[in-house]
């Protein structure tokens, strides 16, 4: 039998997944995904798209430099400032790779480009000949590839291949491909371009969920010759999300019967632990009948069901939960545990962090042990996700006092510290205790912003569970979340409401000054 062809999982989690609407991560917190990333095995990483931001561009920088095993890739548009600027970015990665792209479909050339596309062939070419002179890795993307013309996908597919691509990606830019249309798409280009098996050129899917079809879509193309699947942590992205890599992985290890000649590199015990970590720190919750990992996907409750269970587990679970890395058992920490005990802890987790930072996160176990008798994964999650996402933090809450009343205005008393350790206090009104807080942080900060989205939630459970908030606010435009916890819910909606001021604070400090 031959040995199973090796699909490439290329995760665009940090790039395609953090331009999801409400989702940002800082630079700590794409450091600790893509650590984790290069645990679960995958092959390459979209670390960002540097011409973007400073801080796509350092986070590129960064994550190029930490990881030695995976594969770490810049997106750039077939422009020679983008391509230099991913260039730079990857100088000193171990493994880098430039992704550039140019649209292609009728659609995007009529009302974007304005251009003929034997221009756009041209574009292409030389997008991928500038970033061939800076990596070998290059991969090229005919954007909307799923809307273009058989015959204008031929052309420009093997003008790139001539110019020195190595991976061809086809996009389903907008989820509007099927799965027999978007596989014959592959089909045809082996057949009518055979350098591409000839060469050993790697055909890579990349599918949006617009009609939910982007696993089932993914999963067409490598049974028609693609190589390589383009996908993200919980399927999060643009619009309705990408191809969910842990749908992906899992459908064709569980159903091993119909892909038994293809195989992933991932380790699938550390799909769970991947799952919650993007969950924390992008701040966009898993629903929870989610496939795969879903707080529901082993849930049973109908007594048929159960009945079943008890008798043979195959009657209604297709997947063993411990085989994507959900814990059978949580490790309850309380007050009298040990800053080395949680180290461990929060290793086992998925995450690095060390120093100053593990410290501050120890000084606030111990605050929160001496609140609540048990410290759940679940809470120590929560703690990481607020110091994570704190950057520099310039205000902090040192004290808070509210009263209200079926018959009385709500009133606030807040007390903060700011970066030099001065202390400032102020009281507000308002309509009802949380909007009184948020008036009196205004009030010290300088910062006046509009409230966009306010959610709240249990993070464990029981009498003394944590309490999650976590506020999106509009700064001039600029759209900005910050989380909280704290066992007091009023006390974790000043707490998200102060971190996304101080990241507002930090980016005015950052631009005014080029740091």
């Amino acid at each position: 039998m031959a040995e199973p062809t090796n699909i490439r999982i290329f995760d665009t989690t940090l790039r395609d997944g953090e331009q999801s609407p409400g989702a940002s991560l800082n630079h700590s917190e794409k450091i600790e995904i893509a650590r984790q990333l290069e645990q679960l095995g995958v092959d390459i990483i979209e670390a960002g798209f540097p011409i973007t931001s400073q801080g796509d561009f350092e986070a590129v920088k960064a994550i190029g430099k930490d990881l030695a095993q995976t594969t770490v890739c810049g997106l750039a548009r077939c422009v020679d400032r983008d391509i230099e600027r991913a260039a730079e970015a990857l100088r000193s990665a171990y493994k880098p790779r430039i992704h550039v792209f140019c649209a292609t479909s009728k659609i995007h050339l009529d009302h974007k480009f304005k251009k003929p596309f034997e221009q756009i062939v041209e574009m292409s070419i030389k997008g991928v000949e500038k970033a061939k002179s800076y990596v070998d890795d290059v991969e090229f993307s005919p954007e909307d590839g799923s809307r273009t013309s058989i015959e204008d996908l031929v052309t420009i597919t093997q003008a790139v291949i001539d110019a020195g691509a190595t991976t061809i990606n086809i996009p389903d830019t907008v989820g509007y491909a099927v799965p027999d249309e978007y596989g014959a798409i592959f089909r045809e280009l082996r057949e009518r371009i055979p350098a591409i098996d000839e060469l050993g050129i790697v055909l890579s899917s990349h599918c949006h969920n617009d009609l939910g079809l982007a696993v089932a879509n993914s999963l067409a193309a490598v049974q028609n010759g693609a190589k390589q699947i383009e996908c993200t942590v919980n399927g999060i992205g643009e619009r309705a999300g990408n191809a969910a890599l842990e749908e992906l992985v899992m459908a064709m290890t569980t159903r091993a019967d119909i892909y038994e000649n293809y195989k992933t590199s991932i380790n699938t015990r550390e799909i769970y632990k991947s799952s919650r970590m993007v969950s924390n720190l992008t701040g966009l919750s898993v629903q929870r009948n989610k496939a795969v990992i879903g707080q529901n996907a082993f849930a049973h409750e109908s007594g048929i069901h159960q009945d079943g269970m008890l008798k043979h587990r195959d009657t209604y679970e297709i997947m063993d939960p411990r085989d994507i890395g959900v814990p059978e058992s949580k490790l309850v920490l309380g007050k009298h545990s040990g800053r080395h005990a949680l180290s461990d802890r929060i290793k086992e987790m998925g995450y690095t962090i060390e120093g100053e930072t593990l410290q501050r996160v120890y000084d606030d176990f111990k605050q929160l042990a001496d609140r609540k008798k048990d410290v759940y994964d679940e809470d120590i999650e929560a703690l990481l996700d607020i110091r994570l996402g704190e950057g520099r933090k310039l205000w902090e809450l040192r004290f808070l006092r509210v009263t209200a009343g079926t018959d009385e205005t709500a009133m606030a008393f807040v007390e903060l510290v700011d970066s030099a350790g001065v202390e400032q206090k102020d009281t507000a009104h308002g309509d009802g205790p949380i909007d009184a807080v948020f008036s009196a942080i205004q009030k010290i900060t300088g910062v006046l912003v509009k409230l966009e989205e306010y959610v709240t939630r249990a993070v464990t459970g029981g009498k003394d569970a944590m309490g999650e908030t976590s506020v999106r606010i509009n700064h001039h435009g600029r759209k900005v979340r910050g989380r909280g916890v704290s066992t007091d819910v009023i006390e974790a909606a000043a707490r998200a409401y102060l971190s996304a001021i101080n990241r507002i604070k930090t980016m005015d400090e950052v631009k005014a000054t080029g740091e």
